[in-house]
């Protein structure tokens, strides 16, 4: 038997039996499964990954194909689709839309339609907010109802085709798999949606610079508002006449800041942003008599936002008609079946921003109490009331009240509270059509000019080449007929008297075909004058600093190659830097360099600044900041009573402020001076100071300071900045690179050429291309980056897609 023992069991010793000692083996267990479970979800989402890799090679069954489409990757993932009708070709196309960027796609239609929120939750409800507004959803369906049959076939089979390429993929992209979505179905209408998505991105869907020169005209005065925000400048390098003069300064009479007391700066201490760009592109041509091979030469380069993957996709199309073989090779629209831009052999095309007025802010007279919400020229009427739902995921749904009237929605109110609609070229049937599809056929410049002036788009300077050696311009887009007014200021159109009447016919546009000079350039400057000018807009066009370092680089050939439009492509000369360089050396006096070191050392790095925009240049930098901190000195003190009505008030807005602000800065009218300061130099200074003490915030030397420090490319994929961790797999790497945005080399850290192109229709294989980023939207695949590198160096790679590596065949089904 056991004897049975009496009290409490014996204490647990060390190292013997009992419960801690078997702690350890439940917490390694509990590890160990920890580690498994890891383990397994990494091996999952690996497999997820790969199975959501595009197809490259084999063959897939597509429904609604009439014949079998060839498609042959080279070793960039360049795509020549090859089918025997212009249908499947189109379905073909998206389906690698749909495999290799479709997370891509749906941003740009959830974006125009104020449905990010859908996908990411209330931090997007603001976007939504505001572009819901313009309910670009409901007007995509209403222009679906008004296309031909053709058209409607075309819409739905390339809607078709990324269905079934998203669908033919092992796996969701890897974007769901993150946000545990599931992706929504392509519809026809979101080929529309994209569309109004560039209309976001190229054009000013808040009328903010209307404002602004309403608010300057309001509480300035005009002669103000010409001066501040003239048509043009000495800078100006217009095809067609004079570049204008930047206005006189008006007197004391008209404003003395010495009136006025003197305003905090808008801003406490250093500025830490950017200045404001424009997004905007370079664009020129040669005619054959200017060329090494005597054919025609179109230069290209886009200037857009930075994003992985880039907004363009690659691709060679030919397919079939009653007329022969059709092909066109150039970059693609994800989301469209449309080539922006590029060449069919017969002409090449491709595009600069335009920055003419494409909308208006209308002021809003109240109507008479019960007889409506607003006056009309046929009398009051009231609101269309529509009730958007936005809807959040994770959270609540929320309803966005929307009032429309007969010119448009209603976006704001003024600073005297009067409520302002925008008509705006988006919002009318008008603004968006494909007829870009129809480059196909063209064969000639006056061919392609009488296309591009029938297609909707965001209107852009459409400039081509063709075969025949020759070269022309027109604008690409509709155009209003404006009456009673020019368009540059808000104001009533409740009279009638003032207003749209319909839109331009194509013999009604401005063209330029075979300029006398033999030479074309665009760089969203000012083109034209007089009455084209008069159609196009008296807006917003970029400061001409650009457009005429290319001009002047074209005059320079007689014989010029695909290399030579190349190098000025790359050119990152810093001629409009030059006078302010001068500027700063006469501020910095040997009195002003003995009272502060600092200023000593400044000094030197401008002398030895080297001209340029290169990554290793310190005295660029500081040149270029001391002309922002002046700059913005400068404008806040004028424009004070503006920024003070409205908090939206950005005088960087001011496309055209270099021609006021260099006759500020070189006539010194006392005036318009500052009140903080005694004289000009020492507003002067006190920039000077201001860069310095910009620079000196985190106590890194003056000498580190280079162009590249700053100019150090940011190209990134929507998720990384909202997923820690995934940056280094998913953005491009970060690069210093030369450029700026005075300059034909047009970079910032995200944004600058989201492609280059030089091209000589019927001579494509002479052709030079690069891009940033890759074909393909997936980490995994070889192409998500692989062009990127020659994009950074600038390095000439071919046009033409190289030799196939892989090759897929989509077969009818069935």
């Amino acid at each position: 038997m056991t004897r049975a023992t009496e009290g409490p069991p014996p204490p647990i010793q060390p190292g013997g039996r009992g419960e801690p000692r078997r702690q350890p083996r439940v917490l390694g267990k509990l590890l160990a499964l920890v580690l498994l479970v890891l383990v397994a979800a990494a091996l999952w989402l690996y497999q997820q990954l790969q199975a959501s890799l595009p197809q490259l090679e084999g063959v897939q069954d597509v429904s609604g194909l009439q014949a079998p489409v060839r498609i042959e990757r080279d070793d960039l993932g360049v795509p020549t689709i090859r089918g025997s009708h212009r249908l499947d070709v189109a379905r073909a196309l998206a389906f690698l839309h749909g495999q290799d960027r479709f997370f891509q796609m749906d941003l740009m239609r959830r974006q125009a339609a104020g449905e990010l929120s859908e996908l990411f939750g209330e931090g997007a409800l603001p976007t939504d907010r505001r572009n819901r507004v313009h309910r670009f959803r409901a007007r995509a369906e209403r222009i679906l109802d008004t296309l031909s049959k053709q058209e409607r076939q075309l819409f739905e089979a390339y809607a078709a085709g990324v269905n079934t390429g998203l669908e033919s993929l092992g796996a969701h992209p890897f974007e769901y798999l993150l946000l545990t979505a599931e992706p929504a179905p392509w519809r026809a209408e979101d080929v529309l949606l994209t569309v109004y998505a560039m209309y976001f991105e190229l054009n000013d869907e808040t009328g903010g610079r209307d404002s602004m020169r309403g608010l300057i005209d309001d509480l300035l005065g005009p002669r103000m508002l010409e001066f501040l925000a003239p048509d043009g400048t000495e800078w100006d390098a217009p095809v067609v006449g004079p570049a204008f003069a930047t206005p006189d300064i008006p007197g004391p009479e008209v404003l003395d800041l010495r009136q006025r007391p003197a305003v905090a700066r808008r801003r406490a201490g250093p500025s830490r942003r950017s200045p404001v760009s424009a997004a905007g592109s370079n664009s020129w041509a040669l005619a054959g008599r200017h060329t090494s091979h005597g054919g025609s030469l179109l230069a290209n380069d886009m200037h857009l936002g930075h994003a992985v993957p880039n907004i363009w996709y690659r691709a060679s199309l030919v397919y079939q008609e009653t007329a022969g073989e059709r092909r066109m090779t150039g970059v693609s629209l994800p989301g469209t079946p449309i080539v922006i831009a590029g060449s069919n052999g017969h002409v090449a095309w491709g595009f600069t921003n335009t920055y003419g007025d494409w909308e208006d802010l209308v002021i809003l007279e109240p109507a008479p109490d019960g007889d409506g919400d607003y006056l009309t020229p046929e009398g009051p009427k009231t609101f269309d009331v529509h009730h958007e739902i936005l809807r959040v995921k994770g959270g609540k749904s929320e309803t966005l009240e929307v009032l429309e009237t007969i010119w448009g929605p209603v976006i704001d109110r003024d600073h005297l509270g009067r409520r302002r609609v925008l008509r705006w070229i988006a919002h009318d049937t008008r603004g968006v059509t494909l007829g870009l599809l129809d480059l196909a056929a063209a064969q000639t410049v006056e061919e392609a000019i009488e296309i591009a002036n029938r297609v909707g788009a965001p209107p852009q300077n459409f400039v081509v080449a063709d075969a025949g050696k020759r070269i022309g311009w027109t604008i690409m887009g509709a155009i209003p007929r404006r009456f009673g007014y020019d368009g540059r200021l808000p104001t009533s159109w409740a009279d009638g008297s003032r207003g749209w009447d319909g839109w331009l016919e194509p013999k009604e546009y401005p063209r330029i075909l075979d300029p006398e000079e033999g030479r074309f350039w665009s760089a969203n400057n000012r083109i034209v004058d007089g009455e084209w000018l008069a159609k196009i807009g008296r807006a917003s066009y970029t400061l001409g600093a650009r457009a005429r370092q290319i001009r002047d680089r074209l005059r320079a050939l007689e014989s010029a190659s695909e290399s030579d439009l190349l190098s000025i492509q790359l050119d990152d000369r810093a001629l409009f830097l030059e006078r302010w360089r001068e500027l700063l050396l006469e501020v910095l006096t040997p009195a002003a360099v003995t009272a502060d070191s600092r200023r000593r050392e400044l000094r030197r790095h401008v002398e030895e600044w080297g001209g340029r925009a290169s990554v290793d240049s310190v005295g660029y930098r500081m040149v270029r900041a001391f002309r922002l901190f002046l700059a913005e000195q400068v404008f806040d003190a004028i424009t004070a009573p503006c920024k003070e009505a409205d908090e939206r008030f950005d005088h960087d807005r001011l496309l055209q402020r270099e021609g006021p602000l260099w006759r500020l800065v070189s006539e010194r009218p006392p005036h318009l001076l500052d009140p903080r300061f005694e004289s000009w130099q020492e507003q002067f200074l006190s920039a000077v100071d201001a860069t310095l003490d910009y620079f000196a915030q985190d106590a890194r030397p003056l000498n580190e300071r280079t162009w590249g420090d700053r100019n150090t490319t940011r190209i990134r994929h929507p998720l990384s900045a909202f997923l820690p961790g995934l940056g280094r797999w998913l953005d491009m790497p970060s690069i210093p690179l030369p450029g700026d945005s005075h300059m034909p080399r047009y970079q910032a850290p995200a944004e600058g050429a989201s492609q280059r192109m030089v091209v000589s229709p019927g001579r494509e294989e002479e052709g030079i291309f690069h891009m940033p980023t890759g074909q393909s939207g997936h980490p995994l695949s070889p192409h998500y980056r692989d062009g990127h590198q020659a994009w950074a160096e600038g390095k000439a790679t071919p046009f033409l897609p190289g030799p196939t590596v892989h090759t897929l065949v989509l077969r009818p089904s069935g």
